[in-house]
C-alpha cells in the first residue's frame, strides 16, 4: 500500500518519536521549516515535538499521541521525524496500527526511525520511507542531492535510477554550517557482481536487528536488503550484526545487498568490507554493492521500505533503480 505522493500545498507534520526537537537550535528549526516551505509545503509541528526528558526524548504517551494525531489529520499528507536517537522501538506496542492503516500517508526518517518504519510496514502493509529527517533540511550546503532524491521518491510516481552524488561529507554540519569539508564521490563500490530485483527492506542495521524475533520484523520474500550503520559501529560490529541477520530463516529471501557509506569514525576500509562479505557463504551468489548514498553521511537518498527496486553490479559499477507503483 503506497501513500499518496506529495504535491505543492500539502501539509507536513513534524513529530519526534526518538530525540526531542528541543536539542535543535531555533536557527536550525527555522531554517528547516523555511526550506520545506520554499519547496511548496505547509509545515506544522506536533504538540509534544519539543517535550524533553532525561533521555533527550519524551514520554511514550506524548510520542504515540503525536503520531496518531498526525496520521488522523486529513490536512497532513506526510509525517517527517525530527531526528533519530534510541527510543523509537519503545512505541511499537502502543501504536494503533488501524489508525495508520485507515489514514495512509508518507512517513520519512532514518537511523532509529528504521524500527518505526518497518513496524508500520509489517503491521499495515503501508510503504514507509527511509530518508531525511526534518532536521536534515536545515543544512545550508550540500543539500541539493538530498532534496532531489526526497522529491523523486515522495513526490513522484515515476520510476528512476538512483545516481551517485558528486560529493559527500561526514562533518557535524549542524554545529558549523560554514566550515564544511566535502569529498569527491567515486560512486558505488561493487563487491560482488550480479543482478537482483525485489522488495526493498532495510535502513540502520543495528536498529533493524532490534526487531528480530518480534511481531514487528518484516516478512521477507524476494528481498533487496539496504543496510548501514553509524559512527559507533566498526568492522567487527558490522560483521556480527550482518551475521545475526543471516542466521534468520527468512534471510534465504534476500537476493541482493546494498550497503550505505560508513562514517570516518567507523574505520571500515574497502579491504575489510570485502573480507567480511567473502567470509559469508550465504552471500556468495548475490550482488553486493557498497558506498551508496544513505546512512549517516550526507547527502542521502530516500528509498521506500516495502517498495520495489532493482540492482545491477558489474564491471561498470553498481546501479540502483527504484520502481514506483
Amino acid at each position: 500500500m503506497y501513500p499518496e505522493k506529495l504535491k505543492k500545498g500539502d501539509g507536513i507534520r513534524i513529530v519526534s518519536p526518538a530525540t526531542s526537537m528541543s536539542v535543535m537550535s531555533e536557527e536550525n528549526i527555522n531554517a528547516a521549516k523555511t526550506k520545506l516551505e520554499e519547496l511548496g509545503f505547509c509545515v506544522s509541528f506536533s504538540e509534544y515535538a519539543k517535550e524533553i526528558n532525561e533521555f533527550d526524548s519524551s514520554s511514550i504517551e506524548s510520542r504515540v499521541r503525536d503520531l496518531h494525531e498526525a496520521f488522523a489529520d486529513p490536512d497532513i499528507k506526510a509525517v517527517l521525524t525530527t531526528l533519530g536517537g534510541f527510543q523509537s522501538n519503545q512505541l511499537l506496542r502502543y501504536l494503533d496500527y488501524e489508525i495508520i492503516k485507515r489514514h495512509p500517508k508518507i512517513l520519512c526518517g532514518y537511523s532509529d526511525i528504521t524500527a518505526l518504519g518497518h513496524s508500520i510496514y509489517q503491521k499495515t502493509g503501508l510503504v514507509t520511507y527511509s530518508g531525511p529527517h526534518f532536521s536534515s533540511f536545515a543544512m545550508k550546503k550540500g543539500l541539493d542531492y538530498t532534496i532531489d532524491s526526497f522529491l523523486a521518491c515522495c513526490a513522484s510516481d515515476t520510476p528512476y535510477e538512483v545516481l551517485p552524488s558528486a560529493e559527500w561529507s561526514d562533518d557535524k554540519w549542524y554545529m558549523d554550517q560554514e566550515d564544511r569539508r566535502f569529498y569527491r564521490n567515486p560512486g558505488p563500490l561493487v563487491i560482488q557482481s550480479g543482478y537482483a530485483e525485489g522488495t526493498l527492506i532495510g535502513g540502520n542495521l543495528c536498529t533493524l536487528n532490534l526487531l528480530q524475533g518480534t511481531e514487528y520484523f518484516p516478512e521477507m520474500e524476494q528481498v533487496i536488503l539496504f543496510i548501514e550503520d553509524d559512527h559507533m559501529s566498526n568492522i567487527h560490529m558490522f560483521d556480527r550484526d550482518l551475521q545475526s541477520l543471516i542466521h534468520l530463516p527468512a534471510f534465504s529471501a534476500v537476493k541482493g545487498i546494498v550497503i550505505g557509506r560508513f562514517q570516518h569514525a567507523s574505520n571500515v576500509s574497502e579491504e575489510a568490507l570485502r573480507a567480511v562479505i567473502r567470509t559469508k557463504e550465504e552471500l556468495s551468489s548475490m550482488p553486493v554493492i557498497a558506498n551508496a548514498d544513505f546512512g549517516h553521511t550526507t547527502p542521502l537518498m530516500t528509498f521506500p521500505i516495502g517498495g520495489t527496486c532493482r540492482i545491477e553490479a558489474g564491471s561498470e559499477g553498481g546501479r540502483i533503480w527504484i520502481d514506483q507503483h
